[in-house]
């Protein structure tokens, strides 16, 4: 995957999102994923400005969505902002793993991430609008992108929507999130 450079890759994906978008042949599931190594992440961030500014310059409408920050969102509607600190707090006395346990909670249950992220492109145009779902390493190790894309699925997201996913392959299709966990092999979606 990683046999082309970063900007070969970027220039296949706009390719694929202009005139036409072509980033995947399944109809209920209009994604794509763009994988990079997770060391990239700065360069990345950087490419997708540039990536949606041209797309922009071309009559396009793109969202640039950081799962980073709704994330930071869900914790915010859950706990609160004093509750938020209070769990910051709580992190350091009773450890990472209490922590992750509650956010997975949160992002799963309470306020659940899909729900919020469909709601921001269930309110872009399917047939003129882009989404790029960016900082997607903020929910390491606590959500699994390929959660968040299933879910979409239900959701019935119908905007093309390209995740940047800091990652390695592994196989045809299996996607290793930041190189670390267990690889997933479930993703229908076209990787770029």
């Amino acid at each position: 995957m990683f046999g082309r450079s970063l900007r070969e890759r970027i220039e296949e994906l706009e390719r694929d999102l202009y005139p036409v978008v072509r980033v995947n042949n399944y109809l209920d599931m209009p994604f794509a994923i763009f994988l990079y190594d997770p060391h990239d992440e700065l360069t990345v961030r950087g490419e997708v400005q540039l990536l949606a500014t041209r797309l922009k310059n071309k009559g396009k409408h793109v969202q640039v969505l950081s799962l980073a920050e709704v994330m930071q969102e869900a914790l915010e509607l859950a706990l609160g902002k004093d509750g938020l600190k209070e769990f910051y707090d709580a992190e350091r006395e009773n450890g990472v793993e209490a922590a992750i346990q509650t956010v997975y909670q949160i992002l799963s249950h309470e306020r659940p991430l899909d729900k919020l992220v469909a709601e921001r492109l269930h309110a872009l145009d399917p047939a003129n609008s882009i989404a790029f779902l960016t900082r997607a390493e903020a929910l390491f190790p606590v959500y699994r992108t390929s959660a968040l894309l299933d879910r979409l699925v239900n959701e019935r997201v119908q905007v093309p929507t390209v995740l940047f996913y800091p990652g390695t392959l592994e196989g045809v299709n299996g996607l290793r999130f930041m190189g670390v966990l267990e690889a997933e092999h479930n993703y229908r979606a076209r990787i770029y």
